[in-house]
């Protein structure tokens, strides 16, 4: 989107000078002619063009479909939502891509067609759903539908940010703690220690070598936390195979792993349950859904279920047959192709694994503390053994 300087006349036919975003001339105009003026000429400011952003934000999808949902729900057309959309969006990129949406949709296409069109700001989750809705009639339903989604993928998005970020927080506490101890406090002690002319015991030995290294090494301590996650991510994005192997390695892992598999399960669930609702064919949602999980080693599991399908086998049957999906899932899907209700009880398992994820993080972030407290206590245990044990030692043989 470009910034114009314009020149325009208002009613009273005063002119009026100033500055507008907008996408070409014509929506400059438009944009101008709803606050009541008439262009006379525009320029584009060259040097001062607004740049797109890679991706939009999902706050700012949740609005505009939310808003979408709303204005369509009370009978307001299509393009008139959309305009009234493009002028109140905070996002500059946004507003230009709306304001696309629109010439296109007035060149003949249909909605999900211009959407498409913009896959920075639109999936193929959206796109499919949008097109589902415009084939059945039922766009404000979808509407919802990905309002609901959205929200709910902001909120477990929060919750995988959680069990990283906590673990995260409490471990740079403690690094921090054994940093000061070993460079501030324990240097402090050291002549002390040493000029008792005594055996020392094995573990102020070891307390000693380790201040030392942390002394004379810090450097060393600093560029591990930097190379370390540069090299990790080079491997890992090396080749494909090694991705797929860090996703599995992540759904194993202690404590952490079993909590992101359900969240990546209920986030499969809680997709192929809304595309499924909305008339899309079974291959598809499962399709769409490997988008949306986000780890190579449950994508490839979605991969083999879809040429399970296609070979003849049914859906429940082929889920089972890749291992990766526990019998929660599995019992469901059964429930769901007996009955017809197959989104319902996809929607069962996002509840259930929703609120089970909700209450594990709590558990870990529970036990956490104390983890914390437990390893500060041993920590700064050594610490004061070791110290201790030579003066020990003196006051035993003056004793004597």
């Amino acid at each position: 989107m470009a910034l114009y300087s314009y020149r325009a006349l208002d009613e009273q036919g005063r002119t009026h000078k100033g500055l507008q975003d907008a996408a070409n001339q014509v929506d400059l105009e438009l944009r101008l002619k709803r606050g009541g003026l008439d262009l006379i000429d525009a320029k584009m400011d060259k040097g001062r063009m607004i740049k797109a952003r890679n991706k939009i934000k999902r706050t700012e999808l949740i609005t505009f479909f939310f808003n979408l949902e709303q204005l369509s729900s009370a009978g307001v057309p299509l393009l008139e939502s959309l305009a009234d959309l493009r002028d109140t969006m905070n996002d500059p990129h946004f507003r230009e891509i709306i304001a696309n949406l629109v010439e296109s949709i007035e060149g003949g296409k249909k909605l999900s067609q211009a959407m498409a069109q913009h896959p920075e700001a639109f999936d193929k989750i959206f796109i499919s759903l949008t097109f589902a809705g415009e084939e059945s009639g039922r766009l404000p339903e979808v509407f919802l539908h990905i309002t609901e989604s959205l929200k709910w993928q902001d909120e477990m998005s929060s919750h995988t940010k959680t069990i990283l970020l906590y673990p995260a927080f409490v471990g740079t506490i403690v690094l921090a703690i054994t940093v000061f101890l070993m460079v501030y406090l324990v240097p402090q002690l050291v002549n002390f220690i040493k000029g008792m002319g005594l055996q020392l015991p094995i573990q102020t030995r070891i307390l000693l070598a380790t201040s030392s290294f942390f002394v004379n090494y810090w450097y060393v301590l600093v560029a591990i936390p930097v190379i370390l996650p540069i090299a990790g991510k080079l491997i890992i994005t090396s080749s494909p195979e090694m991705r797929y192997k860090f996703d599995l390695l992540k759904l194993d892992m202690w404590v952490t792993g079993p909590i992101l598999r359900k969240i990546i399960l209920a986030r499969f669930a809680n997709t192929f349950a809304i595309m499924y609702g909305s008339g899309i064919s079974i291959l598809d949602c499962i399709a769409n859904s490997r988008d949306v999980v986000n780890n190579l080693a449950v994508a490839k599991s979605l991969a083999d279920v879809t040429q399970e399908i296609e070979s003849g086998k049914n859906l429940t049957q082929s889920f089972q047959n890749t291992g990766m999906f526990p019998p929660l899932v599995i019992r469901m899907l059964k429930v769901g192709e007996a009955t017809g209700s197959l989104d319902k009880a996809l929607l069962n398992v996002s509840y259930f694994y929703d609120r089970d994820v909700k209450e594990s993080i709590k558990k870990v972030q529970v036990m956490i503390e104390p983890t914390m407290t437990i390893v500060l206590g041993v920590l700064l245990g050594w610490v004061m053994m070791s110290v201790l044990s030579p003066i020990y030692d003196i006051i035993g043989k003056v004793s004597l």
